[in-house]
């Protein structure tokens, strides 16, 4: 209970972060869709080309970002089938993003601190790598779907830079080099914005507190795979490579299981915001997400972990 209370303590500055961003959009007039477009072109790459630079990599480290992408890949399409049968407007594309992928950045990074300590948060970051890969790929293409045919959506993804970042960094890396002394506080300054930031855009998209919800099925959608499916495959996934496979440690599975718990992600608001697709939908289900997380996320921990 100590360490649950410890957490949620912890958590309490990104929903001023939040609340500062909302009064930002309401009393600055504040363009969420401008920052949008500096996190998703200049901000995320960046955090990922550092990430995987100070990662130490092996093939089975390598192999955790593809093992997470996957896991994101076939949540995020089973249920956008389910999304098609049951939400009736173009927010149904942002199901994938939705539950698929969580705030295992700007959210995540600090809890898997606390939890961790410095050594863990390392591993943790290489396996979030895979979560981010997925919403800038697989996950943005298929909001784009939404609202772009095939060839607009996929010239869009073509135009992401983070997986071009996260494979410049792998082979900078395997090669042996390293970031430039003379950079590193650029890039410890663009992490901080990349959480700052993050949060404060989903106040932003926020114009009104009231109606937070929207569409309830896309609410109770994006709720049952984000809270339920995720943390059960997660589960599931720790229980067989424990008992069966053996393939990695269990500071791995808590790593996974961490990702699996975080509410949805700021960026489903930052690319909902460039694409035009129920921005507002995205923000106000995002931002329900994490108030819930606040103690979704303390009574998981101290449930799950020793």
């Amino acid at each position: 209970m100590a360490a649950a209370l410890a957490l949620f303590y912890k958590l309490l500055p990104l929903y001023v972060t939040v609340l500062l961003g909302w009064t930002a959009g309401r009393y600055l007039e504040a363009s969420g869709r401008h920052i949008a477009g500096i996190m998703l072109y200049i901000v995320t790459p960046s955090v990922i080309f550092a990430g995987v630079m100070a990662a130490p990599l092996s093939f089975s480290v390598i192999l955790l970002p593809v093992l997470t992408f996957t896991l994101c890949t076939v949540l995020g399409l089973l249920h956008l089938a389910i999304a098609k049968r049951t939400v009736t407007d173009e927010s149904a594309n942002l199901i994938p993003l939705a539950v698929g992928t969580g705030n295992t950045g700007y959210f995540g990074i600090p809890v898997a601190l606390l939890l961790f300590g410095q050594e863990g948060l390392a591993l943790y970051i290489v396996c979030m790598l895979g979560t981010t890969l997925f919403e800038n790929s697989v996950g943005f293409y298929l909001a784009a779907r939404g609202r772009y045919s095939i060839g607009d959506a996929l010239g869009r993804v073509a135009r992401l830079p983070s997986v071009y970042a996260f494979i410049a960094g792998i082979a900078l890396n395997l090669f042996g080099f390293s970031i430039p002394e003379v950079f590193v506080p650029l890039f410890d300054n663009l992490r901080g914005a990349y959480s700052i930031l993050g949060m404060m855009i989903i106040g932003m998209s926020i114009l009104s507190m009231r109606g937070l919800a929207g569409n309830l099925r896309f609410t109770t959608l994006a709720f049952f795979g984000k809270f339920v499916s995720w943390p059960l495959v997660a589960l599931a996934l720790w229980w067989l490579d424990a008992n069966v496979f053996g393939i990695y440690s269990e500071a791995v599975h808590q790593a996974i299981f961490l990702i699996s718990i975080t509410p949805m992600a700021a960026n489903t608001v930052v690319i909902a915001t460039l694409l035009d697709t129920s921005p507002r939908q995205a923000a106000g289900t995002t931002l329900l997400s994490t108030l819930f997380a606040l103690a979704f996320i303390p009574v998981m921990v101290a449930w799950v972990f020793p």
